[in-house]
């Protein structure tokens, strides 16, 4: 990822771009075929030289143009023919954003084939679910992993809509309107970079398609956030359901040896409000001045660079930190156990509702022995089994039976078995 984004890597795609308008030129006839030729074998100029021209243009495509024309004598003067600036940088921006979008995906996929794997493993691991922090009803880890696998699904699903919405290029000239070029000279060189020609551009192409793969991408970005909390939130001591993976010889603190912290879930959190400020500026880069302004370039060489490079981290480490995950089966029981199997409440509530009992009458009741369990620290089933006006109406055993929380665990993960993860065809 970092060598897309590399000045190197930026220069070796803006000659491919010029390249392929030179061949486009050759076969309109327009340029030479021994010129076409010389161009076609020249390399990328080295970013020093390129900066040791713009120091004195103040303009980069200008000193790159500059740098590579100087060193094919002649044949020079056909180098950017007809072409204006921003029909090299946004189509080679287009083709750096699918090479690095190809990597992303990559990520994803690794990421999701982690998660499922966590969640079949864990698949009947109760665990106490929490609604507002406070315990609320049993679930399984396998349920929690199996909603990030989903949620992972549906980030790419995003991801390569945004991707297909950025495979195009532009050879419109100044303002769009081909006068310094050709519609056929776009069709021919965006075939030859594998792209398709925007259905109209002005001097660059419209933003939305770049404000779109920077949100589709903070969207990742924010999920992983998700999952990272929540890592940490079951790593924390009073909890403790979870660690990150920990190496021998790693040290959690510089002061307190017993430290065992969740820096990687921390990094990824932090991370993702990088990416969701990429996504923002990527919005404020839609209105332009007119047909172009160049407010948009220099954030954009920022964020764009930087979204894909943090995305790509984060996926990586994310799917490190799941696939080592310590996961404490006997701590996740023990913390159901921890509020009194106060859980139960809903059932004996619906079991009172079924013996005729008037809804808010039956909640009076469970609620009246659950204060008494929390407020006491009490074994709320016995407080139940002691009371008769509940005991008497309903089947204890059928209602505390922790089986019922898991009856159907099996239909989600059908649901989850049939999220294969697919290579899809990005870019044809």
């Amino acid at each position: 990822m970092a060598s897309i984004w590399s000045d190197e890597g930026k220069l070796a795609t803006w000659i491919a771009v010029e390249q392929a308008a030179t061949a486009a030129w050759a076969e309109l006839g327009t340029v030479p075929e021994d010129a076409a030729a010389r161009i076609a074998a020249a390399t990328p100029p080295t970013p020093e030289r390129v900066a040791e021209i713009e120091a004195t243009l103040h303009h980069d495509t200008a000193a790159f143009v500059d740098a590579v024309a100087e060193r094919l004598g002649e044949e020079g003067r056909w180098f950017h023919y007809g072409l204006t600036s921003s029909d090299v940088v946004d189509t080679a921006l287009a083709l750096q954003i699918r090479e690095a979008g190809v990597l992303v995906l990559d990520g994803l996929d690794a990421a999701l084939a982690a998660v499922i794997a966590r969640a079949e493993q864990h698949r009947t691991t109760l665990q106490i679910g929490r609604t507002h922090g406070v315990h609320a009803e049993p679930t399984t880890f396998g349920l929690k992993l199996a909603g990030w696998a989903f949620e992972l699904d549906r980030g790419r699903k995003r991801l390569v809509r945004a991707l297909e919405g950025m495979r195009v290029g532009k050879f419109s000239g100044a303002v769009g309107t081909y006068a310094a070029t050709d519609p056929e000279l776009e069709r021919a060189a965006c075939e030859r970079l594998g792209l398709e020609p925007a259905p109209t551009s002005t001097q660059i192409l419209q933003r939305d398609r770049h404000a779109e793969l920077l949100t589709a991408l903070a969207i990742v970005a924010s999920s992983l956030d998700k999952f990272a909390l929540e890592i940490r939130h079951l790593a924390r001591t009073e909890v403790a359901e979870v660690q990150e993976p920990f190496g021998r010889g790693q040290k959690g603190s510089s002061a307190m040896p017993h430290k065992r912290n969740p820096v990687v879930a921390e990094r990824i959190c932090g991370l993702a409000r990088v990416v969701r400020g990429a996504a923002v500026v990527g919005l404020e880069n839609i209105a332009l001045w007119h047909e172009r302004d160049i407010s948009h370039s220099s954030a954009e060489r920022v964020v764009v660079p930087d979204a894909f490079l943090a995305v790509d981290y984060m996926l990586d480490r994310f799917a490190w930190l799941v696939e080592g995950l310590v996961v404490r089966e006997e701590r996740m029981r023990r913390n159901l156990e921890a509020s009194h199997y106060l859980f139960f409440s809903q059932r004996v509530l619906l079991a009172l509702v079924e013996s005729g009992l008037a809804r808010d009458d039956a909640y009076g009741l469970v609620q009246r022995d659950a204060m008494r369990a929390w407020d006491e620290e009490l074994d709320f089933r016995e407080l139940v089994r002691n009371d008769d006006e509940i005991a008497a109406r309903i089947d204890l055993d059928r209602v505390f039976d922790l089986d019922a929380y898991t009856r159907h665990v099996d239909t989600i993960f059908a649901r989850l078995n049939a999220l294969a993860v697919k290579e899809e065809p990005v870019h044809a």
